[in-house]
């Protein structure tokens, strides 16, 4: 027996690696092909303008479905069943707000960056110096999961379990090599395909995810001769929490018996969550850039349609995949590999191969297919956030404010080829000490301070005629401000075992998620810095109007 399992372990590595490294060879293939095609600054930040409908909304999806979706939401519904399934809800849910309030507007008024729509109708320098600030900490706050869910894979996939090595490497500096390695291959996917590149990367990673996702999905039901009750039977009895497992209350929103204070707060941070949740996707900047990949605003509006089909579709898959792992690995057999239950997918293709394909051979085999497929979304992932972070910094920062716009468009896509290897360095340096935590959780922590800035300064500026410079720039630094520090003063970051520093114990702010609190804020600061300044441009707003509601003078 031992020796089926260490060669099925040797099988899953090799099958791991050599999957692996097909997807980069291919994908490496494409940006190369991509940078042939990229020769203006049009196509390096928004790829000519050239996709379709369908390619942005397969983009979408797949710059959306990220490590969060399908590592961290499986984790989370593994571990704690219906409660999991919040996030689900709330990632789709979120699509509404951004296609009936965002996506048709912000293509016909901007250019490049989510900046272009803020400083038309206002002073330049300290608009973009805010939103690319904005955008930087946004994206990096999203790089986090990523790589956090990249790091926990490859222990998996490799076989390396607590007490064992793969190539003299323990567990923790396994996967600190592997986010290391996930990093600098995201900077090349920038560096040298630009958005094309990174556009058909991301298309083809949408395909694998939900192909993947479905033949889990139909091997986990077919288990159960798509007898859902008893799925649903099995999660229950193997998570370690019995009926608790299928209702309201085991992760959030917990009510601690003679101790009304800490249910409030329980309570407090669940709401905290879903605003959250809801309303940061019309906030993300690697998001709010696929808008302009498309040549009209009809483009626009079909690519979220796509965009929420796919989604949609498969944050169905998500619940056979949470349960499917809570039923066929267990809880605890789960949280001894990742205490944060980001390798629930992973561990569940293995057992589902072990099952259907024939012993530990089979279940080496599907894991390193279902590894590979983790890996093209992180891959992916990271390329858009990296592409929008560093495109802030040039187009925003360098070219608008440093040079005032008195730069040519080589110089400008050179200094955004640099700011993505600094971008990169940043999450990499930062993903280390943030292991111990769900990635969808992370995710959660970057929609919320998405929400806090960019959306007051966006939605006021889109339809407030009043709204000035003063309130923009007090809109993003206020609500990004509030979000951060809350964060910093909560228990994500110190004083509870899962923390970031486990060690220490700073934290005052008793909420996970500062949501509810940040995002009010945000548009409190945009009132507060509209009303005080003199400053109004009323033909300009006019002018912006007709822009996003027409698209006329749309680059």
């Amino acid at each position: 027996m031992f020796l089926a399992v260490q060669a099925g372990n040797t099988t899953a590595r090799n099958l791991t690696i050599v999957l692996f490294l097909a997807f980069v060879a291919a994908t490496l293939a494409i940006t190369i092909w991509a940078s042939r095609q990229t020769k203006t600054a049009t196509d390096f930040y928004a790829g000519g303008r050239s996709f379709s409908g369908f390619q942005n909304g397969m983009a979408i999806g797949g710059d959306y479905m990220s490590a969060a979706s399908f590592l961290g939401i499986a984790g989370i519904i593994a571990l704690y069943g219906y409660d999991g399934f919040l996030y689900s809800i709330g990632f789709l849910v979120a699509w509404l707000v951004a296609l009936l309030l965002v996506a048709e507007l912000l293509r016909n008024s901007g250019r490049y960056t989510m900046a272009d729509v803020l400083a038309f109708r206002m002073r330049q320098r300290p608009v973009r110096t805010a939103a690319a600030v904005s955008t930087i900490t946004v994206s990096i706050f999203y790089l986090l999961a990523q790589m956090v869910g990249a790091g926990a894979l490859v222990a998996l996939l490799l076989g390396i379990r607590p007490g064992t090595t793969f190539l003299g490497m323990d567990a923790s500096t396994a996967k600190v090599a592997t986010i290391i390695m996930v990093g600098a291959l995201m900077i090349i996917y920038v560096t040298v395909g630009g958005m094309k590149g990174t556009t058909y990367v991301q298309i083809v990673k949408a395909f694998l995810l939900m192909g993947g996702a479905l033949l889990m999905t139909l091997l986990v039901l077919a288990k159960y001769k798509f007898n859902l009750s008893s799925l649903l039977g099995d999660a229950a009895a193997s998570s370690g929490h019995g009926a608790a497992f299928l209702e309201p209350g085991l992760r959030y929103g917990v009510e601690v018996a003679g101790n009304a204070t800490q249910t409030f707060y329980n309570k407090v941070d669940l709401l905290s969550l879903g605003i959250a949740l809801v309303l940061g996707t019309a906030g993300l900047p690697h998001i709010l850039i696929r808008f302009y990949t498309v040549p009209t605003a009809k483009a626009a509006r079909k690519s979220v349609l796509w965009a929420i089909g796919i989604i949609g579709s498969f944050y169905l898959l998500t619940l056979a995949l949470g349960f499917g792992a809570a039923a066929l690995v267990g809880g605890d057999a789960i949280r001894e590999q990742d205490r944060a239950g980001n390798t629930a997918a992973p561990q569940l293709a293995e057992a589902l191969g072990i099952d259907f394909f024939g012993g530990d051979l089979g279940g080496a085999a599907m894991l390193a297919i279902i590894a590979a497929v983790a890996f093209a979304t992180i891959l992916a992932v990271v390329a858009g956030l990296t592409l929008a972070s560093s495109s802030s910094l040039a187009h925003d920062f360098y070219a608008n404010v440093i040079k005032r716009g008195n730069t040519s468009e080589r110089q400008e896509v050179n200094v955004a080829r640099i700011s993505a290897l600094v971008i990169g360095a940043v999450a990499i340096a930062l993903s280390i000490y943030a292991q111990n935590l769900n990635v969808a959780f992370l995710v959660a922590l970057a929609f919320a301070v998405a929400a806090s800035g960019n959306l007051p300064a966006i939605l006021y500026s889109l339809f407030w005629k009043r709204f000035n410079t003063s309130g923009a720039v007090w809109a993003i630094y206020g609500g990004l401000l509030a979000a951060v520090v809350l964060v910093f003063f909560s228990p994500v970051v110190s004083g509870a075992p899962t923390a970031m520093f486990p060690d220490h114990d700073w934290q005052w702010f008793p909420l996970s998620n500062p949501g509810i609190l940040s995002i009010p804020f945000g548009f409190l600061c945009g009132w507060i810095g509209t009303v005080i300044s003199k400053e109004s441009d009323e033909e300009k707003y006019a002018e912006l109007e007709v822009r996003a509601l027409t698209g006329a003078g749309a680059h």
